[in-house]
């Protein structure tokens, strides 16, 4: 079972999560009794308050101590969490609590706790880049201490109110009191508690006693379940797939060139799942280039859009049908027919049309000005992203485009593209499974007040997007699907390719959910 089934991966960025491991802690007994079961995230997670856990190292790393309401299966079937049950009405849904649950200092979890967790989020001086994500615009949380309930109501029908539920990581009450302590520290009712932090370095997470309401009521007391789960920063895939193949790492999950030898490596389990689409989203801010659609077709007709999934996936990844995670509850394909096809002889043409001339070292200029796109890409989603950005380049200059490439960290490259907005062009991998999570990204005002990274400004998406938000079921999709159309249509959001993850084990199982471990599937094999 999966804590967080709609975001695996949240924000303009997802982290690669490569798992790295060391061996089972000594003594004897059971596998797991004493074991440790590391795995490894590209970047350091910065502040662990899951209100702020925006990228995917930060919600590896929640991931550990918080629970979630409700959790999803890997079909995305809803399965109870810190609720044992709900009642659904088009604009609100009711969660009546576990009565057990007890929190990592041993204080009881109350509904005031979750509903103060959400109005927390939706309180505009938390700043919080949760909010119109995952808790939507508009959202209030009431409790019913005496019936131990929860109530999330929204001012008009809202298509996925349960669904959101699964992507909200609950903090206790001591927490709520004091956040500031949520920066190196973790109050939460989660698996694992925070037992020793080295930032920039790992996290370690020690087993909990009595924890019984996981996924589908999953405990933490299961045979071969380690004592304690290290995350360790580990930027460099590479690095992790040598540690795999040593028999020093016990999970990892591979996207780049070291998959061939993982796969044919002896005493490995591996299975290949589906990850996060990469895209390039445009910067539409008031003064840049890419504000202007014909210059938008232009760039994308220059690119072999094919060539280009196959580069920025090291030849591993699928062609996108949609922008939403697998598995996604509205069926169709968005993109094709959508993108322009290549042909670079029409960007070449539109481009001279609009005014900008070849200049004497072949990078065309208008009103003096050089025709330069300013591309950026973390570097922490590994050598994919690099060659992309590297082929994007050499196919822009072909038709007389200047490039500057700027592969950043992860925090930096968040830090370049919410806030300081010196961009044009973005690789984003924003992994979502709910179409009403994207509302966030793609409308509405940037930072500090919402999260339009890219300023788009798309009407149509905006009102189709208001029109489903009041349906459910197939009338839903069908408007959401329009939806997402509309952005791929203007280029405000171009799917390029679909990731996938090959997860490749060793002394150790466990399954992952984009950069998510999933808890309670953490199994050690005997004498680790």
């Amino acid at each position: 079972m999966n804590k967080t089934g709609a975001v695996a991966t949240l924000g303009v960025l997802g982290l690669l999560a490569a798992a790295c491991g060391s061996s089972a802690g000594g003594g004897g007994g059971a596998a797991g009794e004493s074991a440790t079961f590391t795995y490894a995230i590209s970047g350091d997670p910065g502040s662990l308050d899951p209100a702020m856990a925006v990228n995917g190292a930060t919600r590896a790393t929640v991931n550990m101590a918080y629970d979630t309401l409700v959790n999803a299966t890997p079909e995305g079937k809803t399965v109870s969490g810190l609720a044992e049950k709900w009642e659904v009405e088009p604009e609100a849904v009711t969660f009546t609590l576990r009565k057990d649950i007890t929190c990592s200092d041993g204080t009881k979890l109350t509904a005031s706790d979750v509903a103060a967790n959400y109005n927390h989020i939706a309180d505009p001086a938390s700043k919080s880049p949760l909010y119109g994500v995952l808790v939507p615009t508009g959202m209030k949380a009431k409790a019913d201490a005496a019936a131990g309930t929860v109530t999330l109501t929204m001012p008009k029908p809202y298509s996925f109110i349960l669904e959101n539920a699964r992507d909200v990581f609950i903090v206790c009450g001591t927490g709520m009191k004091d956040r500031s302590i949520l920066a190196k520290q973790t109050s939460g009712t989660g698996p694992y508690v925070l037992s020793e932090m080295m930032a920039g370095d790992s996290y370690t997470f020690t087993r909990r006693e009595g924890y019984a309401w996981g996924a589908n009521g999953a405990t933490n007391k299961e045979p071969g379940q380690p004592a304690k789960v290290v995350v360790k920063v580990v930027p460099n895939e590479q690095t992790a797939a040598n540690m795999l193949m040593s028999g020093s790492l016990n999970l990892g999950q591979f996207s780049g060139t070291d998959r061939a030898r993982l796969e044919a490596g002896p005493a490995i389990s591996k299975y290949v799942s589906p990850f996060v689409n990469s895209d390039l989203v445009f910067n539409q801010a008031d003064g840049r280039l890419t504000k202007d659609f014909a210059l938008r077709k232009a760039l994308v007709q220059a690119l072999n859009l094919d060539e280009l999934a196959k580069v920025g996936s090291s030849n591993t990844g699928n062609i996108p049908t949609t922008l939403v995670m697998k598995p996604s509850p509205c069926t169709g394909d968005t993109v094709a027919g959508n993108r322009p096809a290549f042909d670079a002889a029409a960007a070449d043409a539109a481009l001279t049309a609009a005014g900008w001339k070849p200049g004497p070292d072949g990078i065309r200029v208008k009103d003096g000005k050089k025709l330069t796109m300013t591309y950026v890409y973390s570097n922490a989603l590994g050598p994919g992203a690099q060659s992309a950005a590297e082929y994007i380049a050499d196919a822009w200059k072909k038709v007389g485009v200047e490039t500057k490439l700027n592969g950043y960290t992860a925090t930096k490259y968040l830090e370049v593209v919410d806030t300081t907005g010196d961009w044009d062009v973005a690789w984003s991998t924003i992994g979502l499974a709910l179409p009403s999570q994207f509302t966030g990204f793609y409308a509405g005002p940037p930072a500090p007040k919402g999260a339009n990274f890219a300023r788009i400004d798309n009407k149509e998406y905006v009102e189709l997007t208001e029109k489903a938000m009041r349906l459910t079921g197939e009338p839903a999709c069908a408007l959401w699907n329009q939806a997402e159309s509309s952005l791929i249509k203007n280029l405000d959001v171009l799917p390029v390719v679909e990731a996938t993850m090959l997860i490749a084990s060793k002394d150790a199982t466990a399954r992952m959910f984009g950069t998510l471990v999933m808890t309670s599937t953490i199994r050690m094999k005997e004498g680790r």
